[in-house]
């Protein structure tokens, strides 16, 4: 057996995949790289500066305006569960096999039907318009480049083209039954894989962030308006401040969504139904008897109710719930590749991320989306070499235990 080496590891992969890929997806001007006798040199570009996903967290905020940056960052009320989505992977302690002989490490796996290189995903980021022009499907083109699904319901354009990712179709209403056949002919012109209906966004959330900056939500379709001379804003007519006191514009709301609207949807579409926003075992048994065929453990990126607590805290309940009839897949905190690994050993197939990408993209526009899933699926990679497993289907629940 050849004795490992770094240099020796690093030439191997960039004649698998190829200089672009490993070092940053175009080619760039350098101050180095990895030659053919190995000589290391420096990259001279920014995009490969942060080397962790959160290092493009500071670079977007420097490219945002105060207020996109405080709609991307904030959560609601006290920010408590924005807090827990964090802090909860930090109670989960890894526990690594020693000695299993691994070589090869394999992070495909297959979700409802799409087969997929490694098990992150791009979760619906609203308003993306707000980070970079086009967001959306800037977003969407990265994710292809990347071979990474995307849950989105603004991408068909690219779709159609056949240049687009494997997606899901995102919807956040459900209404009448013939709503409902349209709203299957809109996710089969896509050509999604499955539709997500997200169940916890019915009531508008307090941001006081967003309060605070008289945010009107409206701006994230064209932009954020200019300020004026004096740093200022444009006033608007109806502000999300326009909530504060205002217990009027809740107290007599339109009735929201049931089971039997998503039984009804089940009925209407061969594609599978994937409820996201779900945190209890109650709900997950529901949406099983429902006919749904997956969920997404979610607290909407801590943006609707507050004091849930992090998602990776309910997915073991949600996973009981589910007692193995549907599958589970969990956004909400992921900022490691160890999360991945975490939530892979806790129940989850796989998840999606939100904020992460959100950064890259502002940081950087496509690019930066692709820099952060080639970081977060290098990182698992790395994370799960070191756990001493060689495949998804290794990671167990054997792998971790739970901080008291």
């Amino acid at each position: 057996m050849k004795k490992f080496s770094r240099r020796r590891a690093l030439r191997k992969l960039i004649g698998l995949y190829g200089a672009q890929q490993i070092l940053g997806a175009q080619q760039r001007s350098t101050r180095g790289g990895w030659g053919s006798q190995g000589t290391q040199v420096l990259m001279d570009d920014p995009l490969l500066e942060p080397v962790n996903v959160m290092d493009f967290a500071p670079l977007a905020q420097k490219n945002l305006d105060p207020a996109a940056w405080d709609y991307l960052e904030g959560g609601s009320e006290d920010e408590a569960a924005l807090h827990d989505n964090v802090a909860g992977f930090r109670k989960i302690i890894l526990r690594p096999k020693v000695l299993t002989g691994v070589g090869k490490i394999d992070t495909s796996l297959e979700l409802f039907g799409v087969k997929l290189d490694y098990p992150i995903m791009l979760d619906p980021v609203g308003g993306k318009t707000c980070f970079w022009p086009n967001g959306e499907i800037v977003s969407a083109e990265a994710a292809a480049k990347e071979k990474a699904l995307m849950v989105s319901a603004g991408i068909s354009e690219l779709t159609s083209t056949g240049k687009g990712p494997a997606n899901f179709y995102l919807t956040t209403r459900l209404g009448n039954t013939e709503s409902s056949k349209a709203l299957v002919k809109r996710a089969e012109g896509q050509g999604a894989s499955a539709i997500v209906f997200t169940v916890d966004i019915f009531f508008y959330p307090h941001k006081d962030r967003n309060f605070r900056n008289n945010f009107n939500r409206g701006w994230c379709g064209p932009g954020i308006p200019a300020r004026d001379a004096l740093g200022r804003l444009p006033k608007t007519a109806d502000p999300e401040r326009m909530h504060v006191g205002n217990w009027q514009l809740d107290a007599d709301h339109e009735v929201t969504p049931t089971w039997e609207n998503v039984k009804e949807l089940v009925s209407l579409t061969k594609l599978p139904v994937i409820i996201k926003g779900i945190l209890t075992k109650e709900a997950t048994q529901q949406a099983v008897a429902a006919g749904a065929k997956g969920v997404i453990v979610s607290n909407h990126g801590a943006r609707q109710l507050d004091h849930v607590g992090g998602t990776i805290e309910a997915l073991p309940e949600v996973v009981e719930g589910a007692a193995g009839r549907i599958t589970v897949m969990l956004d909400g905190g992921i900022r490691r590749g160890t999360d991945v690994i975490k939530a892979l050993a806790l129940g989850a197939k796989a998840v999606l991320i939100g904020r992460p990408y959100a950064y890259g993209l502002s940081a950087f526009g496509g690019p930066g989306v692709e820099r952060v899933l080639q970081i977060l699926r290098s990182e698992l990679v790395n994370n799960m070499g070191l756990c001493g497993v060689g495949s998804l289907k290794e990671i167990d629940r054997s792998m971790v235990r739970i901080r008291s």
